[in-house]
């Protein structure tokens, strides 16, 4: 029976994907900041484990009390949204520190065991941000483009060794956490100046034509982790597939 590690478990896209892998019979390790296993059905099959992404010795340990795994889902992440101008820098590291070197972090915490077993999959979860450009969040798109572009050169380098590396890339999610997340970092990101500009998009997200569901994000993490081509890219969630169709024309 394979096991998976998915991070960010305490809300969202991970807490989705863990009961999805659990419903389809698998061990699961769900990790999240501040432990809660209230929030997922209970089964020998689960363990819930405290994981700070950003924190070296967080990983060091999780990835200890963890054992062998076969499946690696790097969904840990949070959200900015706002004019570049006024997203300070210390703001920009936090993203970066989280949604970029975290995920690297935990790809070269679980590449030796894959390599030492010649297999394994990573799937990193960025979004649907890194297939158009989209205005209001720069940084954010940044931060998880970078990991877009890491993921397509690790994968040539990890094949060798028969490890699988996909991207899921969700779309836009109302129903999740992220707006809550993110609503102290994204204090003043919005300055008098760009009022105007912001409104009609603030107003668009509000009544969005299609979105994406946690449920669309679990089932295409499943579907990546399962896939055995070289095909890198999943789109999840109406929008986000709608995307891919018109960038593709």
């Amino acid at each position: 029976m394979d096991t998976v590690l998915i991070t960010g478990c305490s809300s969202g896209y991970g807490l989705e994907t863990a009961r999805f892998f659990l419903a389809k019979g698998w061990h699961v390790i769900a990790t999240m900041r501040t432990p809660r296993e209230d929030i997922l059905p209970q089964a020998e099959r689960l363990r819930v484990l405290p994981l700070d992404v950003t924190s070296p010795e967080s990983i060091a340990a999780a990835i200890g009390a963890a054992g062998p795994i076969d499946v690696l889902v790097n969904n840990a992440g949070i959200g900015v949204v706002g004019a570049f101008e006024a997203t300070s820098m210390h703001t920009a590291r936090e993203v970066f520190e989280t949604n970029t070197f975290g995920v690297m972090a935990m790809m070269q915490a679980v590449i030796p065991q894959f390599r030492a077993r010649q297999s394994g999959v990573i799937v990193n979860v960025t979004s649907s941000a890194t297939l158009a450009a989209m205005p209001l969040a720069g940084v954010y798109t940044a931060s998880k483009t970078a990991i877009a572009g890491l993921t397509g050169s690790v994968a040539f380098e990890l094949a060798a060794f028969g490890i699988r590396v996909k991207l899921v890339e969700p779309g836009y999610a109302p129903t999740t956490r992220f707006a809550e997340n993110g609503g102290a970092r994204m204090q003043g990101l919005i300055p008098e100046a760009y009022a105007a500009f912001a409104q009609p998009i603030f107003s668009a997200f509000a009544n969005p034509a299609a979105v994406t569901t946690e449920a669309d994000v679990a089932e295409v993490v499943w579907q990546a982790v399962n896939d055995a081509s070289d095909r890198l890219h999943f789109a999840a969630g109406a929008d986000a597939r709608a995307l891919v169709q018109a960038t593709s024309m």
